[in-house]
């Protein structure tokens, strides 16, 4: 029997702790279970993160492909890394931004530091994205505009503590079980209020649900933050001591009863808000707040919240939740917003830091840090983008107008780099087999700033390899020598660290053998003994890293909807997570070619309003077209009078969802308008039984 492997969970954001065993005979883990000894879970673990584990759905990839005469075709290593490296390398030649590089939220700390520092310190490319953009980057802005620096405040151990719960365009019922328990647990004896369109399982355990219009959380914030002034709810002393902008703030806001009738909500709703807010009280967010053009300034709304009731503290704040494993990790570590560390990308000291340790001329780095991965894409129509390097990522199934974003891919030269046979491998030029799971060396970064290991617990097949490996030996063909040969993950974390250090993510304090000792040590870490907790708070002094000091108001207001519903399109859609779906579905279904059914989701009385557009099939179930201003899917129709009136649900997992959403994006912060949009109902075309899926791109005007 193999030895236990100790590593960290990388389904979601939480951060378990887990004991891995792999197979006795050839490749894979065999068994898994939560690790007791884990300062973050304490054994505790959920089915997903333990069956995604060890045994993963999805098409492995398994031998390195190129295409010739149309067609993907398993090749040697040496072959496709010479395509990889002739096609990026043509196009560095003419222009560094003519390549584009695009990460994720799922690679190791290691990984995600190495492919920034090669698109940025190697190539020096300003169209790069580490993929937290589509889901975190909203957050992100309003924690920089408030706080000075990215992150939540809070941490796990200030769950129990609160007395009040509010969750806010989330559903870690279903995205992160476990600190939903946690959650409920504290919940048992305080209250825990529910914000969502939808009547979802964590509405459904909420002592209260408001069930706001989608795309109207602003003005729900906003009401409650005019209520908090006129019932004198506003916390004085902490607003004078620790803060700036509150004068303007109230100068701006609404009448809480009309803020409340354009969110669809009740007045009692607001004042149940209100009430909550009186308490110790965390306010948690995702992506239902998030994945909007008013997504920072309604995160940046949240967190006014809290500041001005002077919910800052122990058992209390703004936090965020984050879906993937590694977001916070590519946040730190990945060079896209900021230089590793949060050194600020602009500053021209921290420039020539990061280049001095990176050995590379100051002026390769770009000078800003360029669009998000709706504006990457658009770079390959409008120039200059001529090449993509795609690394653990699936933006042919995860973009909105996923059928434009596989069109644009097709003109250009595409790498894509993945554990899983994805929608993206199918339009590109070089596939590079990747490690996952179970079989990568490294660290991850959790939504509260722990940094744990990851182990591999099996070898690795022979035509695979890890992540960092392959970054590194494409990267020094394209570059000489911009990576150590060989290039081991503990080495590149030391690197890594040593560029955090005397910053505000500061992990310099941070080693794999400090890891080995504690499991885990939460940043910022500026020396071996320490381990942070709650930010910006000593003994009761608060210090922002703000030019004044002082937490900021945000104040925003917000921008009108890209698309709301009219009378051709007189149905909003919206989008979110599956009990057991994985992002974009690369480990929770077979294949590409095998998507399963797509289901939407729809009230009983719209149902019955659109009758005349959903039809039974030979099963005798109901099924309909979804048509939006950017294409059409067929779907079955599941009657849910949890979803409410004039809306259609579809998950996120499912490789046609995309194929519907906005492609706006919030000009903060460049996150797109995924949960929005106007969409219709028609007859599906075929007759008896309805495709798995089926897509239709309408006409295009110029």
């Amino acid at each position: 029997m193999t030895d236990p492997v100790p590593t960290t969970c990388m389904r979601c954001a939480v951060g378990c702790g887990l004991i891995q065993r792999g197979v006795d005979i050839g490749y894979g883990v065999d068994t898994v279970r939560g690790d007791a000894n884990h300062p973050v879970n304490r054994g505790m673990a959920c089915s997903r993160g333990i069956s995604e584990t060890a045994d993963p759905e999805g098409e492995w990839l398994t031998r390195p492909m190129v295409r010739r005469d149309g067609e993907l075709e398993k090749t040697t290593w040496d072959t496709a890394l010479f395509a990889a490296q002739r096609g990026l390398g043509r196009a560095m030649e003419s222009d560094p931004d003519a390549v584009a590089v695009l990460g994720s939220g799922q690679q190791t700390n290691e990984a995600a530091y190495a492919l920034g520092k090669l698109a940025r310190g190697g190539v020096g490319t300003r169209y790069y994205d580490a993929n937290t953009t589509l889901c975190m980057a909203s957050a992100v802005t309003a924690y920089y505009d408030a706080f000075g620096s990215d992150a939540p405040p809070p941490t796990y151990e200030d769950i129990p503590e609160a007395e009040s719960h509010v969750v806010w365009g989330a559903n870690p019922a279903v995205a992160h079980p476990v600190m939903w328990r946690w959650i409920t647990e504290s919940a048992t004896d305080g209250d825990l209020i529910v914000v969502d369109p939808v009547r979802t399982k964590t509405a459904e355990a909420a002592d209260h649900h408001v069930a706001v219009d989608p795309g109207r959380d602003l003005a729900l914030a906003r009401a409650v933050l005019a209520r908090v002034v006129e019932t004198g709810g506003v916390d004085e002393s902490f607003v004078e001591a620790a803060t700036t902008g509150f004068d303007e703030l109230r100068a701006g806001l609404p009448n809480a009863d009309a803020a409340a009738d354009r969110a669809g909500v009740p007045t009692e709703a607001v004042d149940r808000l209100t009430a909550a807010l009186d308490r110790d009280t965390l306010i948690y967010w995702g992506m239902g707040v998030n994945q909007s053009v008013q997504g920072t300034d309604t995160a940046g709304a949240l967190i006014d919240c809290c500041l001005a009731t002077g919910n800052m503290g122990s058992g209390s704040g703004p936090f965020s939740l984050t879906g993937q494993a590694n977001s916070m990790g590519t946040r730190v570590c990945s060079s896209k917003g900021t230089w590793p560390g949060h050194r600020d990308f602009d500053d021209p000291a921290e420039r020539e830091t990061v280049a001095e340790a990176w050995d590379v001329p100051v002026d390769r780095l770009p000078d800003d840090t360029g669009p998000g991965p709706v504006g990457v894409v658009d770079a390959i129509a409008d120039g200059p983008v001529e090449a993509v390097y795609a690394v653990a990522t699936n933006p042919v199934a995860g973009m909105p107008d996923a059928t434009d974003v596989a069109d644009r891919l097709d003109d250009a030269f595409l790498v894509v780099q993945d554990a899983f046979r994805t929608e993206t491998v199918e339009h590109a030029d070089v596939v590079l087999p990747a490690a996952t799971w179970g079989e990568s060396d490294g660290t991850a970064i959790n939504m509260e700033r722990t940094v744990s290991r990851v182990r591999p617990a099996s070898d690795l097949p022979r035509g695979v390899r890890t992540d960092l490996n392959i970054i590194a030996t494409l990267g020094n063909v394209l570059v000489d020598d911009l990576f150590d040969r060989p290039t081991d993950p503990e080495s590149v974390f030391a690197e890594f660290a040593a560029l955090t250090a005397d910053t505000d993510a500061d992990c310099s304090g941070i080693s794999y053998d400090r890891l080995d000792a504690e499991l885990a040590v939460r940043w910022p870490a500026p020396d071996p003994d320490t381990s942070a907790g709650y930010r910006y708070d000593d003994d009761g002094e608060w210090s922002f890293p703000t030019p004044s000091g002082r937490a900021r108001f945000a104040a925003g207001t917000g921008r009108a909807l890209p698309e709301p519903a009219d009378d051709e399109y007189p149905l909003v859609l919206t989008t979110a997570r599956e009990d057991d779906g994985y992002n974009t579905g690369v480990r929770s279904r077979d294949s590409p070619e095998d998507p399963g059914r797509l289901v939407a989701r729809i009230h009983p009385e719209t149902v019955e309003a659109t009758r005349e557009a959903v039809e039974p099939n030979e099963a005798d179930e109901l099924h309909a077209r979804i048509k939006s201003r950017r294409g059409s899917v067929v779907a079955r129709v599941r009657p849910d009078d949890a979803v409410p009136t004039g809306m259609v649900w579809l998950p996120i997992h499912h490789p046609a969802t995309n194929d519907l959403t906005h492609p706006a994006t919030d000009p903060q912060s460049d996150e797109p308008n995924l949960k929005q949009c106007a969409v219709c109902l028609t007859r599906p075309d075929a007759e008896g039984a309805a495709p798995a899926f089926e897509r239709e791109r309408p006409p295009q005007h110029p």
